[in-house]
């Protein structure tokens, strides 16, 4: 049996390149449908759930947020999205901008159909995923520097074994339904484990999770 189609979502302000690149995606990627506005990413994602938001950073409409902005407002209401940054821009402003919004990775629209691709399906699968030499602006930005280590140790620690489990999938944009097959307990049990360590970290959202995990390289 073949593996199901990867569900897409294009968001881009330019037609020509959306239309573009879902020609060039691989035959397993299902665009199911495209957006060219912040206003209109949302909508659109927020009705139709896909697995992965191609989402280009710089977009008009809205509050002037571009991606960073489609992401903040439309993960909430849906939870088992993740975005992939796909952007022109190679500035270490807009990666960490959008990087902090949430975004699972960043490349840029030099990168082919096939790379493109192969990117959506990772981050689908929970990976983080950024063009070569974006990646160091990351590490920059959430910075490697000496006691982050002791102290991400003494926030785990606050934790039981599961409950690192399930914030880790959380984290990685799982729903709780997910989470419950993965690790082979309850959606009810999950709900409760996601209370404590929202609680425990002393954060309000599954959105504050994913940035605190991310920020933390914990994903």
């Amino acid at each position: 049996m073949t593996d199901p189609a990867l569900s897409v979502v294009i968001v881009d302000d330019h037609s020509i390149f959306r239309s573009g690149l879902r020609a060039d995606l691989a035959p397993d990627i299902d665009v199911i449908g495209e957006a060219a506005t912040v206003d209109e990413a949302i909508t659109l994602v927020t009705q139709q759930r896909p697995r992965v938001v191609l989402l280009d950073v710089h977009l008009p409409g809205g509050t002037g947020g571009g991606g960073a902005e489609v992401i903040t407002r439309a993960a909430p209401h849906a939870p088992g999205t993740v975005f992939l940054a796909l952007s022109v821009s190679d500035a270490a402003d807009d990666v960490v901008r959008v990087i902090r919004a949430g975004a699972r990775g960043y490349i840029t629209k030099s990168a082919s159909g096939a790379d493109v691709s192969d990117a959506a399906r990772r981050v689908a699968d929970g990976d983080a995923v950024f063009s070569p030499r974006l990646a160091g602006f990351v590490l920059d930005a959430f910075g490697a520097i000496s006691g982050e280590t002791a102290q991400t140790d003494h926030e785990l620690d606050r934790l039981s074994k599961r409950e690192q489990e399930v914030m880790r999938l959380i984290a990685r944009g799982y729903a709780y339904k997910e989470v419950a097959s993965e690790l082979f307990i309850s959606v009810k049990t999950v709900e409760t484990h996601v209370s404590s360590v929202l609680r425990k970290l002393q954060l309000s959202s599954r959105h504050e999770l994913t940035a605190w995990a991310l920020e933390r390289k914990l994903l």
